[in-house]
């Protein structure tokens, strides 16, 4: 464990560094569209057109992350119910599936206490409430299978794309564009998790934790179900590596590649 730990630290800083800057993105652009004090606010009095605003900046947010140079060199995965899932697929060892889940979990909730510490109640009350991840007004019940839903879709999507060689880059850029189309059309269900230390990181300083068991339960279900369902289609996943993008030049610490140059000199 400590060998790994020596050698991946770096990798799981980056997972870390990841989810705590879509939170602080999701932070700050919710409060500055929602908060009823934000200059914006009055001025887009919509709030369908403020959740479409939402979604493109976590979108973009998103693929800013997963193509970033820490994005690339760790596999952007941000998201506990991702790695369990490329576990399952076998693309990533136990070890490092362990460290990238508690790197995620601190990051995310780092990233919350920052914003929390720069806007205060702005961020803290209503209605912006940390981002939190609460069920919509049909219930919890809509809400898990929702969550369910967009996790199936979502990691069943990146398998299809990583495993294509004409689509494989672009596999940042279709999740990018499900986020955002999940926050646009899905986040009055269930607020839009789809990541337990999502869910976390919102509601452990102080946040609301309102059935929180369907936001640590229903995107691992989805997502490893998405795996399933992607093996009975019998499709091919030895060229696949637990990265939404695989770049020749940073190493990867999951299938073992590391470039030219790296190689030449140990």
């Amino acid at each position: 464990m400590l060998e790994t730990l020596r050698q991946h630290w770096s990798e799981y800083l980056m997972e870390a560094w990841g989810l705590g800057m879509f939170m602080i993105s999701a932070g700050l652009v919710v409060a500055l569209l929602e908060y009823p004090g934000s200059p914006l606010h009055p001025l887009l009095p919509d709030a369908d057109l403020r959740r479409a605003l939402t979604g493109l900046a976590m979108g973009l947010t998103a693929v800013g992350i997963i193509y970033s140079p820490w994005g690339q060199q760790s596999g952007a995965q941000i998201n506990p119910a991702v790695t369990l899932a490329f576990l399952r697929l076998g693309k990533i060892a136990p070890l490092d599936a362990l460290f990238y889940i508690l790197a995620q979990f601190a990051g995310g909730t780092l990233g919350v206490l920052l914003v929390l510490l720069l806007l205060g109640e702005a961020f803290s009350l209503p209605p912006v409430n940390q981002v939190a991840t609460v069920p919509g007004a049909q219930g919890p019940l809509v809400a898990f299978l929702a969550e369910f839903a967009i996790s199936l879709g979502l990691m069943l999507t990146v398998l299809f794309f990583m495993n294509s060689q004409r689509l494989g880059r672009l596999t940042g850029l279709a999740a990018g564009i499900l986020v955002a189309t999940y926050i646009i059309l899905e986040a009055p269900l269930s607020g839009m998790s789809m990541n337990p230390a999502r869910t976390f990181a919102s509601a452990a300083p102080g946040g609301p934790w309102t059935h929180a068991w369907i936001y640590y339960t229903a995107p691992i279900l989805g997502m490893l179900a998405a795996v399933e369902l992607y093996r009975l289609l019998r499709r091919d996943t030895r060229r696949m590596c637990a990265k939404l993008d695989h770049p020749d030049h940073v190493r990867c610490i999951h299938c073992g590649y590391e470039p030219p140059e790296q190689s030449l000199n140990p």
